[in-house]
């Protein structure tokens, strides 16, 4: 493959078939790296939330964020901004774990306004209350640079991955 141009499909958009790393990256051609999460898939919303649970978990959060990111694009529109802020703070954490803690903070910030109208309601049992606590809690310490998971500025995303349920 020749490395020096962007891979695109038949319709020429852009579709990158690098290799990434756990928290997204992308990797030398020819590294394996770990597999990415099918782009438009369609779940139902409990589906969305276990399956991002599970990537959560897995300290996979950029991952996690493509499969919100499915159900925003996909979901009804009363619910894009839900699915939006939870991508966001998906994001959020990526950034944080890869050390960027301007873009952390900034990203769960973000997220966590996006999601704040649906405090109070818990939409498909997601604890939006907590998430909101979670991400301005987290903000804090990224960008103090405190925290016991904190590893030369990074945090340790399966550690901080915050629990989507109520």
């Amino acid at each position: 493959m020749d490395e020096t141009r962007r891979d695109r499909d038949t319709e020429g958009r852009a579709h990158n078939a690098r290799p990434r790393d756990g928290l997204g990256r992308p990797l030398p051609y020819g590294t394996p790296g770990v597999e990415r999460q099918p782009e438009g898939v369609v779940r139902a919303p409990a589906e969305t939330v276990r399956e991002a649970q599970r990537l959560l978990d897995a300290g996979m959060p950029f991952h996690a964020h493509e499969v919100f990111e499915d159900a925003w694009k996909s979901g009804p529109d009363a619910e894009r901004e839900l699915w939006r802020g939870l991508a966001q703070l998906a994001v959020g954490l990526t950034h944080a774990a890869r050390g960027n803690t301007t873009g952390g903070a900034r990203l769960l910030r973000r997220g966590a306004a996006a999601i704040g109208d649906f405090r109070g309601t818990d939409p498909h049992g997601i604890g939006v209350g907590g998430l909101i606590c979670w991400a301005e809690e987290l903000a804090g310490r990224v960008e103090a640079g405190a925290g016991a998971t904190a590893k030369a500025g990074n945090v340790d995303a399966a550690v901080e991955a915050p629990r989507l349920r109520a």
